[in-house]
């Protein structure tokens, strides 16, 4: 009788142990905890472990979850609330933009920005020369182009829930290259407009930083300066290019600043 007694608490005891270490909640540093899932809710989850008594119930933030491995075998994988874009679903993910001052320096300029996912986005920006005010009267005609990569920053700490405002808000780096090709008169100044036309191409690489608001869904303003280095050998003495200042034999580094006003669709 009592050995029958022990088999029944052995076995009891036994069975305890391995119910409690059936599911696993696998960690985004790889640590491992092993317990028995009670709950899993929006942001967090909840378990019990066997070193404690069953009603005392801990949790964990989901986004320090990278999985979940049940008894049965199968795994539920956790995804971070902040760059879960089913979170954004309701959000615009395009961008178009004018250069709010580039009409002012000879050139006018539209970007625009499409978001490919929670933190990053491209950016495609086209200025057309000879559309805008030349303060210098040199009437050069002609295009730049530029294409950037944008990271956006993520918050400096995580509350639950936390996501971005916009999925297109924040300060960013973006880096990025740029071309020139303009004609422009060969006797160049401000009283001077005279000369025959030469034409010059030149191109930069560029590391930008910025910060871009969004409004209601729908209005943006984007603010950047950048620096980089220049290739192309222009056929005047100027840094003057519309895309960027620089770049040229003698002064290599390119420097480029902007602001930026536009809509979302």
């Amino acid at each position: 009788m009592m050995r029958t007694k022990y088999y029944l608490i052995l076995a009891f005891s036994l069975f305890s142990f391995f119910g409690f270490t059936q599911d696993r909640i696998i960690k985004i540093n790889n640590d491992t905890i092993t317990c028995k899932i009670k709950e899993i809710g929006d942001d967090e989850v909840k378990y019990t472990q066997k070193e404690f008594k069953e009603d005392v119930i801990f949790g964990i933030d989901k986004n320090k979850i990278n999985r979940i491995v049940f008894s049965d075998g199968k795994e539920l994988i956790i995804k971070n609330s902040m760059f879960d874009l089913a979170q954004y679903n309701n959000q615009h993910k395009n961008g178009f933009k004018v250069g709010f001052l580039s009409p002012l320096f000879g050139a006018t300029n539209f970007t625009f920005e499409h978001s490919l996912k929670p933190g990053s986005s491209i950016e495609a920006t086209l200025g057309i020369i000879g559309l805008g005010t030349d303060l210098g009267g040199n009437k050069a005609a002609g295009l730049y182009l530029k294409f950037g990569y944008k990271f956006i920053k993520s918050p400096d700490f995580y509350n639950k829930g936390t996501r971005f405002d916009h999925i297109l808000k924040g300060g960013y780096i973006r880096p990025e290259i740029s071309f020139s090709n303009y004609s422009i008169n060969s006797e160049m100044g401000f009283t001077n407009s005279g000369g025959p036309k030469v034409t010059n191409t030149i191109f930069a690489l560029m590391l930008n930083m910025g910060k871009q608001w969004v409004f209601s869904d729908r209005y943006l303003i984007d603010w950047f300066a950048g620096l980089g280095y220049g290739v192309g050998d222009p056929k005047q003495n100027v840094v003057w290019h519309y895309a960027f200042v620089g770049g040229v034999p003698g002064f290599r580094l390119a420097l480029t600043t902007g602001i930026r006003i536009g809509v979302l669709f």
